[in-house]
């Protein structure tokens, strides 16, 4: 998933964002989360990056979930282009950081679909 964030990124003329290994910990426990509860949903984002110790100025955060071909790194990148404000969290130019939760569950009725979180950290 990084490397086609990233491939995106540095084809927009930004900076590759490097991995974080506080803000993988908050996005995979988030992911994990909306599995668990079977809800889709951000909730306080920036607090639960706080907690885990990351003071960036600025954070933000993806989610998606998906099914079959639609897991695919590349189609969940480019379903989050294809949308404004997630397209915005990914080609911000001052994210530098960011940390990406991927887990596998049943979610939404569906066995084996694939809930993405990723949060983003910088200015």
């Amino acid at each position: 998933m990084l490397t086609a964030l990233n491939e995106v990124r540095v084809a927009h003329g930004l900076r590759p964002l490097r991995w974080d290994g506080r803000l993988e910990r908050a996005a995979r426990g988030h992911s994990a989360k909306m599995i668990r509860t079977d809800r889709f949903f951000h909730g306080a984002f920036a607090r639960r990056i706080r907690r885990v110790g990351v003071r960036a100025p600025r954070v933000g955060e993806n989610l998606a979930w998906s099914t079959g071909s639609l897991t695919q790194a590349r189609a969940v990148v480019s379903a989050w282009l294809a949308s404004p404000p997630h397209r915005a969290n990914l080609l911000r130019p001052g994210y530098r950081m960011i940390g990406v939760g991927a887990v596998r569950g049943r979610f939404s009725g569906h066995a084996g679909a694939l809930v993405v979180t990723t949060d983003f950290a910088g200015s």
